[in-house]
C-alpha cells in the first residue's frame, strides 16, 4: 500500500516558516478533509435524531436473549454470546442509551476507517469520502446500529481486522499488527458465527500474497484464541467443546423448503424430520426451526438439545449431497434477493418491521422485563418520538443502498483488482463476498446480515481503483501487499483476466 510521503496540511521539510499552531493545523485539516468531514456530521447528526426518536434503543426477537445472557452470564445455546459479553462489560453503567451511543460510534468509526484506509492508498479525498456514505449515511445501517442485536459490534471488529491487516509496517511491528487482526477476527467469530471462515481468508491471502511464516502464524495464533476460550467456557456450562448447539438445526432450516426424503435414503431416526408436503409447494418465506409446529421438535422436545443437533446436521447433510441443484437452487434465491433494487418485505411483515424506523415499535414481553430493568433500572419502553420519528421514517424510505448497486460495487471492484492488479483490495473483497454469499449457503436470508459486508465491498473498490502497479516495482518494506509476489500460477491466471 502506498503511503503518503508528505503528509497533507504539513509543510515538507524543507519548507521555510515558523511552525503552525495547534489552531492552525486543526483549519489546515479540516480544510484538506471538508467532504469526508461533513459526511461525518451529517451521519452524527442522523445518529442523534435516532436517540432522540427512539429512546433508547430499538428491539428485535432475538434482544432479549442477549440481554438475558448479559444479566445471568452464560453461552447461549443458539448463538454466540459474544455480544453479550460487550453488553456485560457495559453493564456497570445500566444504561441502554450509553449501549446504542457506542454502537453508533462503532458505524462512525468503521466511516473514518474505510476513509483513512484509502487515503493511505492514495484514493483522491473525494472518492474516499465518497465509499463512507453508505455507512455515514444509509437510514438501514442507522437503524441496526440502533437495535440491541449484535451486528454493528460484528462489522465494526471485521472492519477493525481488515484495517490492522492492511497497514503496513516493518520489524516486530508487523508481527504485532497481525496477532491484532487475527484476534479481531476472532472476537467477531465469537459475536457471530458468520465470522468463522474470516480467519481462514485472511490466512489464505497472507499465503497468497506470501507474507511469510510468522506474520501468518502470529495472526492464526491470536485469532484461535477466543474461539478456544469461548468453547471451553461452552464445554464448562453445556458439556460440548463447540461455540452453539444450532449449526445443524439453522442448516436443516436451509435445506427444509428442497429436502425430499424419496430421494434420500433416510434413517429410521432422522424420518420425523421429512416433510409430508410436496417440496413445490413449500417457501422459503417459513420457518422451519421457529414455532411450536417446527419439525425439529419431532425429534428433540425440548429444543436445541445434543440429539436434535446431531439429527438434524446429519439430514441436511444428506439433502444437501443428493439435491446439490435444489440447494445451489435455494442459496442463489437468498443471494438474488441481496441484489435486488428494491427493500421488499421479507419474510413476513412483523420481521420486516422491526428494521424500520417507524410509528410502530417493539419491546420486549413481560417475561424479558425483570432482566431488562436488572441491566437498565431506569428502563422505559421505546416509543417513537416526533418528530424525529417521523423524519426518520421518511428517510429511510428513499436514503439506503440498494442492493443491485452493491452488486456493481462487488463486481467492478473485482474487475478493477484484477485488471490494475491492486491486490491490496484482496482481503476487504474476499471477507465481505463471504459475509454475503455465507448466509444464503447456512440460513435464510436476512437484511441485516448484509450491511456489514458494505463497507469492505466500498473500500475494495475505491483501492482498486487507482492506476495499475509497475511491473516488476521493487518490494516496499514491510509490505504485506505485493502483487509481483504472487505464486507464479496465480499470477499467470490473473494476467491472463480469464
Amino acid at each position: 500500500m502506498t503511503e503518503l510521503t508528505v503528509r497533507e496540511g504539513v509543510p515538507d521539510a524543507g519548507t521555510a516558516g515558523p511552525p503552525k499552531s495547534r489552531a492552525a493545523r486543526s483549519r489546515s485539516f479540516a480544510r484538506t478533509h471538508w467532504l469526508f468531514l461533513s459526511l461525518l456530521a451529517a451521519g452524527a447528526l442522523l445518529r442523534g435524531t435516532a436517540m432522540l426518536g427512539y429512546r433508547w434503543v430499538m428491539w428485535f426477537p432475538d434482544s432479549s436473549d442477549y440481554l438475558s445472557g448479559a444479566v445471568n452470564l452464560n453461552p447461549n445455546l443458539v448463538r454466540p454470546s459474544g455480544y453479550s459479553l460487550f453488553l456485560w462489560l457495559v453493564e456497570p453503567l445500566h444504561s441502554l442509551a450509553v449501549v446504542s451511543l457506542l454502537q453508533h460510534l462503532m458505524g462512525l468509526a468503521v466511516a473514518i476507517m474505510v476513509y483513512v484506509l484509502a487515503r493511505r492508498a492514495g484514493v483522491p479525498r473525494w472518492l474516499a469520502a465518497v465509499a463512507t456514505v453508505p455507512v455515514l449515511l444509509d437510514g438501514n445501517q442507522v437503524q441496526l446500529e440502533h437495535m440491541l442485536m449484535s451486528d454493528t459490534l460484528f462489522g465494526f471488529l471485521v472492519t477493525a481486522a481488515v484495517t490492522v491487516l492492511l497497514l503496513r509496517a516493518t520489524g516486530r511491528r508487523t508481527l504485532v499488527l497481525a496477532a491484532a487482526g487475527g484476534l479481531l477476527l476472532g472476537l467477531a467469530t465469537i459475536t457471530r458465527s458468520a465470522g468463522l471462515p474470516l480467519l481462514g481468508v485472511a490466512a489464505f491471502v497472507l499465503l497468497v500474497r506470501r507474507a511469510g511464516w510468522r506474520p501468518l502464524a502470529a495472526m492464526l495464533a491470536a485469532g484461535v484464541i477466543p474461539v478456544v476460550a469461548y468453547s471451553s467456557w461452552f464445554a464448562v456450562d453445556r458439556g460440548e467443546f463447540t461455540m452453539t448447539r444450532s449449526t445443524g438445526v439453522f442448516l436443516y432450516g436451509r435445506v427444509a423448503p428442497f429436502a425430499d426424503c424419496k430421494k434420500m435414503d433416510v434413517p429410521v431416526e432422522q424420518m420425523p424430520l421429512c416433510l409430508s408436503s410436496d417440496p413445490k409447494d413449500r417457501s422459503v418465506r417459513d420457518s422451519y426451526i421457529w414455532g411450536p409446529r417446527a419439525p425439529r421438535y419431532r425429534v428433540e422436545a425440548t429444543g436445541f438439545t445434543p440429539e436434535g443437533e446431531r439429527l438434524a446436521f446429519d439430514f441436511a447433510v444428506r439433502a444437501i449431497t443428493h439435491q446439490p441443484g435444489d440447494y445451489a437452487k435455494v442459496a442463489a434465491t437468498d443471494l438474488g434477493r441481496t441484489l435486488r433494487w428494491d427493500h421488499p418485505t421479507f419474510p413476513d411483515r412483523t420481521t420486516y418491521e422491526h428494521y424500520l424506523f417507524g410509528t410502530k415499535t417493539f419491546n420486549p414481553d413481560q417475561s424479558a422485563e425483570p432482566y431488562v430493568r436488572a441491566y437498565d433500572p431506569d428502563y422505559r419502553p421505546t416509543r417513537a418520538t416526533g418528530p424525529y420519528a417521523s423524519f426518520l421514517g421518511a428517510y429511510q424510505k428513499v436514503a439506503y443502498l440498494p442492493g443491485t448497486v452493491l452488486g456493481v460495487i462487488t463486481l467492478g471492484g473485482l474487475v478493477l483488482m484484477i485488471r490494475r492488479r491492486r491486490w491490496d483490495a484482496l482481503l476487504p473483497w474476499l471477507i465481505g463476498t463471504v459475509l454475503l454469499v455465507v448466509p444464503a449457503l447456512t440460513a435464510q436470508f436476512d437484511y441485516r446480515y448484509v450491511l456489514p459486508a458494505v463497507p469492505l465491498m466500498c473500500l475494495a473498490l475505491v483501492l482498486a481503483t487507482r492506476p495499475a502497479d509497475p511491473k516488476g516495482r521493487p518490494p516496499e518494506p514491510g509490505e504485506i501487499i505485493e502483487p509481483t509476489r504472487l505464486p507464479g500460477r496465480i499470477r499467470s491466471l490473473l494476467a491472463s483476466r480469464v
